[in-house]
């Protein structure tokens, strides 16, 4: 394996943000499995030796990836923006960065950088509008589940490769879903859960009149 890069840059000129786009790009090509510290330096045309000394270990890598990818998840608010209207478009936005790479792996360990700020910003629009900050931060756990555990099984839903069936609703045909019905889908399911956490916000409220 060479020790420079192609342009003549020495391999241990190498800094973090250069391996870790390497790995983005290997992610989206390929998935996570074939994210290594060697199919890295592979793509970078180097000895795997720098990028443990730049990175640390898949584990540190694969944190990296999930760091920069959920980076400008977060749709800004509009002044005044209801938290469920907001709580819509942030999970709308979360899903299309997942989709693409069809990959729920980065964000199903709970506790890591990037979930807190991802959430953020939704945690504050609720706090906004009067819910507990232990409420908050419930809800927004429940829509992150919510939408990876959907494109985890979007990912694999096939066509059905037949005509569609008159008069069937979005998702109601069992040989199989389109594109668009997939979009509805999670459109209604996003939905009825932000229903569901405004109902029992209501009631809480309601219990400590």
């Amino acid at each position: 394996m060479s020790s420079s890069l192609p342009g003549g840059k020495a391999a241990f000129d190498l800094d973090a943000d250069e391996i870790v786009t390497a790995a983005v790009e290997i992610f989206r090509e390929s998935g996570l499995d074939a994210v290594s510290m060697r199919s890295v330096a592979t793509r970078l045309g180097v000895s795997p030796v720098p990028l443990y000394s730049r990175i640390g270990n898949k584990d540190a890598l694969v944190d990296a990836i999930a760091d920069r990818i959920f980076a400008n998840v977060t749709p800004p608010r509009v002044d005044e923006e209801p938290w469920d209207s907001y709580a819509a478009r942030w999970a709308s936005a979360l899903r299309a960065q997942l989709v693409p790479a069809q990959e729920s792996r980065l964000i199903l360990s709970l506790g890591r950088d990037a979930f807190v700020e991802v959430s953020r910003p939704l945690v504050d629009a609720m706090r906004h509008d009067g819910f507990r900050a232990d409420a908050a931060v419930q809800a927004c756990r429940l829509l992150m589940w919510a939408t990876v555990g959907f494109v985890a099984v979007e990912s694999g839903a096939r066509p059905s490769g037949r005509g569609r069936p008159k008069q069937v609703r979005p998702g109601g045909d069992a040989g199989g879903i389109d594109a668009a019905e997939v979009d509805t889908l999670f459109n209604i399911h996003i939905r009825h859960l932000i229903d569901g956490i405004a109902r029992d916000a209501a009631a809480e409220r309601a219990e400590g009149q």
